[in-house]
């Protein structure tokens, strides 16, 4: 059964790209779309230094960042990207709240990690930098 399954490796980072892209781009679409105000809030309460320019940063990068991970392109940038994101909501915000339960850092940590395995690994099989440009950026 391993030997029928090593056969497919070369799959997993084009179903890794597909999760992560649609879960970035459902949650940067009403963010960059409508949502600004209240991801300015947000980081306002956190602290952050000009959250209005933040704000606009964290939606593009979940929204946009999200299309380039889902079709292939770029996706080391991307993922690297929303790897930093990812960091910056654990540390900020999540981790106070432990592991599991509400607003604990076990979904931010599991993005996190998806997105750093998709640095490492590339967009895989199916992606534009592969099939079309026959390069990885």
């Amino acid at each position: 059964m391993l030997k029928q399954l090593s056969r497919y490796s070369d799959w997993a980072p084009v179903f890794l790209r597909v999760a992560i892209g649609l879960i970035f781009i459902a949650h940067g679409q009403p963010k960059l779309f409508g949502g600004l105000d209240n991801v300015e809030k947000m980081l306002t309460g956190l602290g952050f230094p000009w959250p209005g320019f933040f704000a606009l940063v964290l939606a593009i990068v979940e929204f946009f960042g999200g299309i380039l991970i889902l079709i292939g392109l770029f996706t080391r940038y991307a993922a690297a990207l929303i790897f930093i994101e990812m960091a910056v909501a654990i540390l900020k915000v999540h981790l106070p709240h432990g592991l599991t339960g509400r607003g604990g850092y076990e979904f931010p940590l599991s993005l996190l990690v998806g997105a750093l395995a998709l640095m490492l690994l590339g967009p895989g099989k199916i992606s534009i930098e592969k099939t079309i440009l026959k390069r990885e950026f």
